[in-house]
């Protein structure tokens, strides 16, 4: 398994299927490079709910209340238990200390990682930061704080997402979403010709890698 497989990866940093499905992705992965793979992965943007505001104003349990109409006891019970199954893959979310916002900037900051090469520890700061420390993940400032702290120049990053630099390859990744019918992330495009979608086991992305690998 000498060749190189791609991955494309659409997921958005509000998403907590999307950390859950990165660290079974990232499980099945090692699988397949222990046994002679070799990968390259690509982040692409998806916005679940990109109407919301920068500074939304509430909770998590407000936001979905209002998002999807569910009754907020049955909202705060499907956080704990989003809360538990993310334990178990070494995550600790924190819903109540979540500040939910926009991630458009978020998706532009990742774009201007991977023009420095560092999309992949970029995404992992972002959805840690968001999900487990309660950092703000939508205003320039923060993002640039997050941005320095995986060696990226925080400078850079002011002026690229001021500037909107990167917004056009946003918009060109939620483009090729719907050309691929991507109606709900994480979906994983393996080799440019198979697709996973959701959250699944690892031994299905082993699975899925070996077959590309193979050319099957």
């Amino acid at each position: 398994m000498s060749r190189t497989v791609k991955i494309d990866i659409w997921s958005d940093i509000a998403c907590p299927w999307c950390f859950v499905g990165k660290r079974r992705f990232e499980a099945g992965a090692a699988e397949f490079t222990a046994g002679g793979g070799t990968l390259e992965v690509e982040f692409h943007s998806f916005e679940l709910a990109p109407d919301t505001p920068v500074d939304f104003d509430g909770s998590e349990v407000d936001f979905l209340v209002s998002h999807k109409g569910m009754p907020a006891t049955q909202v705060t019970q499907m956080l704990g238990q989003m809360t538990e199954l993310a334990a178990g893959e070494g995550l600790a979310y924190d819903f109540e200390a979540l500040q939910h916002t926009n991630t458009v900037k978020a998706h532009e900051l990742l774009h201007f990682a991977k023009s420095k090469g560092r999309q992949v520890e970029m995404k992992e700061r972002l959805l840690a930061a968001y999900f487990e420390e309660g950092r703000h993940v939508g205003r320039v400032d923060d993002l640039a704080e997050l941005a320095s702290e995986v060696g990226l120049d925080r400078d850079e990053v002011v002026e690229a997402l001021k500037s909107e630099e990167f917004l056009p390859a946003v918009r060109a990744d939620k483009e090729q979403a719907i050309a691929y019918g991507i109606s709900g992330v994480p979906f994983f495009v393996i080799d440019g010709r198979l697709g996973v979608s959701g959250a699944q086991a690892p031994s299905v992305f082993a699975e899925v890698l070996q077959k590309a690998a193979a050319g099957s």
